[in-house]
């Protein structure tokens, strides 16, 4: 069992307990926080089936399903999704016209007919099919895994749905194919052009079997849906004597087929022939249910999606914390045996009284860092009020990343509920809006700045506008493409109202409690005229070269869990283990400080009292790297040739990008600042 899994348990159950309440001389027996209440289900009560939008991972854009030849419910297609968090990953939940009972077992069972007659109806859905769309159905919360063999039901995938057809080439299906030609075939998979479909043969999966898993705890009236797989099949239905059916006629739900038995689900051995799309053909829908008990509890129904060993083993997670924890303690030896042995012994120096001029002459001459008291404190340069607001949005992003990683690891944000990690993220940073407002005005107040009204208006608007924007682009290029990941107006109207009217209050807020505080002191004053930078000696001493190599490190400490995290974000899988994430979030933070305090003591030995940008880039240069590692890793998708594919990765994997440079900068800044104020505060000056 996966220890993250047990460690949210734990936490479950001391809040569980804390939240009993005694009444009439006992405890309650039940409890409910949001999004894990189970319903029991009574013997032939409806179980809703639910289906969510389309994807693929080789597009990145959801579809809505029905879009395709679906069957739909005589009632009307009905939205069910219910939080801010669901429209803006793309989900759409809708309902489905499938009739399941509780135990009642059907086989066989006629859902809808559908005619193939619009060409523009059979090319999307045999586009659809080629892009390698699955679908996404839902049963009280649980998502469909897929049944690999029918013959062996406990062989499933979890992740990612079921796919909604299959392609067949109409020649040389069996003939092995050189490495060249697989090569040309992987380069050409996704195009549909005219030729491909000439070429392949497309099949739609019309027929599912459907399996339920239940569990029924002691002294409970009812059953509690535990498990859920889907077993797609292609078959050409025929009825009985050649029947023919209209698709409207009441009798023809109860006409038999050859194709399948009415007291046995089908299997892929009774299939003869599977059902071509094509113009001209009819696509009869059925679909068998049958339920098995089990022993898997209500409370545990989702591990076996959480702990997939053959996508993700748990010894790799174990082998990316070691891996994270070895670079950390490394560095952590390298700046306790060189900047605390070091430092010492140049205070010890510079606080000594010199016999002579010529001794006190050559001591600074060997402690080059105490020459530059004068212009450590000197304020940036280069754009000081840029550098108060990224630094601010770098602690807004770090403390709701901070708080929403963390809330998740102990399981209050549970992927049972979609979109909730999304829309606790959101508020988080809204809150947080007092931090960045607070930072801020108290760096640009101890820069001297005039224009506190702009540098505050900027730290409310410069992350979330850049974001704001980018989104709202791309919404209306899904919104071109009849995409479902296209969030509908309204909830485009709230994302601004949210902003406009909470967060940006909050940040001029936490700037008006910020300017009402005293400036920060510094150890030492500021001389009149910058004292001159000596070129560097050596080539790995440059600023550049340090800026550009140091984010490297900290990279490092989270490169594997990264290509999980990466996995999970872009492919439709299941990410839980958050606990993993949280230590390796904040083992990259210490990386990042340690190795910005390193190099900023060596560029202060050579001189140089530019320390405030390089502090920042220097640690914000992290970002860098994960936006360098995105383009390799893109390759793991086999991304359509479509453009938008490209812009959606790209564009926000530069926004995930551009926000771990400002967190992982500002970490770097504000260690670097407590290191600078403490050593100079500590040594004597003329």
């Amino acid at each position: 069992m996966d220890c993250n899994l047990s460690f949210q348990r734990t936490a479950l159950l001391v809040i569980v307990i804390c939240g009993c309440v005694i009444q009439h001389g006992g405890f309650v027996r039940g409890f409910y926080l949001p999004g894990i209440k189970p319903h029991a289900f009574k013997k032939d009560e409806l179980i809703p089936l639910k289906v969510n939008a389309l994807t693929s991972v080789h597009t990145q854009v959801p579809r809505d399903y029905y879009r395709l030849p679906y069957c739909k419910p005589a009632e009307g297609v009905n939205m069910a999704s219910e939080n801010l968090g669901e429209f803006l990953t793309g989900n759409k939940i809708e309902n489905s016209p499938y009739k399941i009972y509780m135990l009642n077992e059907q086989f066989c069972q006629i859902l809808c007919q559908v005619s193939l007659d619009n060409p523009l109806l059979v090319r999307r859905t045999k586009m659809f099919i080629k892009m390698d769309y699955h679908n996404n159905w839902i049963i009280d919360n649980l998502p469909s895994a897929r049944i690999l063999d029918g013959k062996h039901a406990e062989r499933r995938h979890y992740a990612g749905g079921f796919p909604i057809g299959m392609t067949v080439k109409k020649t040389d299906a069996d003939t092995p194919k050189t490495k060249r030609e697989q090569k040309k075939e992987e380069k050409t998979k996704f195009t549909a052009t005219k030729q491909f479909f000439e070429n392949e043969d497309v099949y739609i999966y019309n027929h599912v079997h459907i399996h339920i898993d239940y569990h029924q705890n002691a002294g409970e009236d009812g059953y509690r849906v535990v498990g859920f797989a889907v077993e797609p099949l292609s078959v050409k239905h025929r009825f009985a004597n050649d029947w023919k059916w209209d698709g409207e006629d009441a009798d023809g739900f109860k006409k038999p087929l050859n194709t399948c038995k009415p007291q046995e689900h089908l299997s892929r051995a009774d299939i003869t022939e599977a059902q071509l799309v094509q113009v001209g053909e009819t696509i009869l829908y059925t679909y068998d249910v049958t339920f098995q008990e089990s022993d898997v509890e209500w409370s545990t129904r989702w591990d076996v999606y959480l702990t997939e060993d053959h996508i993700i083993p748990a010894k790799v997670h174990w082998w990316s914390i070691n891996n994270s924890i070895l670079v950390v303690i490394l560095l952590s030896g390298m700046v306790g045996g060189i900047l605390i042995r070091n430092l010492r012994k140049d205070i010890a120096g510079y606080n000594a009284v010199p016999l002579t001029d010529e001794e006190k002459e050559e001591e600074i001459e060997e402690k080059g860092w105490k020459l530059v008291h004068a212009d450590v404190f000197r304020p940036p340069n280069f754009a000081p009020m840029l550098f108060c607001v990224l630094n601010a949005t770098g602690l807004q992003l770090a403390v709701t990343t901070l708080v929403a990683i963390g809330l998740s690891a102990v399981g209050f944000l549970s992927p049972a509920r979609r979109g909730s990690l999304l829309t606790a993220g959101l508020v988080f940073y809204m809150l947080c809006g007092l931090f960045a407002g607070y930072l801020s005005s108290r760096l640009y107040k101890c820069f001297r700045g005039r224009q506190w009204q702009l540098c505050t208006l900027l730290t409310a608007i410069f992350f979330p506008g850049i974001c704001f924007v980018l989104f709202v682009c791309f919404n209306i290029i899904l919104s071109f493409f009849r995409s479902s990941g296209a969030v509908p107006l309204l909830d485009v109207l709230i994302l601004a109202a949210m902003w406009c009217c909470v967060s940006i209050p909050l940040v001029f807020l936490g700037a008006y409690f910020g300017y009402k505080r005293a400036a920060y002191e510094f150890p030492c004053k500021t001389a009149t005229i910058a004292r001159a930078i000596p070129p560097a000696a050596i080539w790995f001493m440059r600023p550049s070269v340090g800026m550009l190599l140091a984010g490297l490190v900290p990279f490092s400490a989270a490169f594997v869990e990264l290509f999980f995290i990466m996995t999970s974000l872009w492919m439709d899988q299941y990410y839980y283990v958050f606990g993993f994430t949280l230590v390796v979030f904040i083992i990259v933070l210490i990386t990042a400080s340690e190795i910005t305090l390193l190099l900023v003591y060596y560029q202060l030995c050579a001189e140089n009292h530019r320390w405030w940008w390089f502090s920042f880039i220097s640690a914000g240069s992290t970002g860098i790297y994960l936006f360098l590692y995105s383009l390799y890793w893109f390759n793991q998708l086999h991304a359509s040739k479509m453009v938008i594919t490209y812009m959606l990765y790209f564009g926000y994997m530069f926004l995930l990008s551009l926000g771990l440079m400002f967190i992982t900068g500002t970490v770097g800044f504000l260690s670097t600042f407590w290191f600078m104020r403490k050593i100079f505060s500590t040594i004597k000056v003329d």
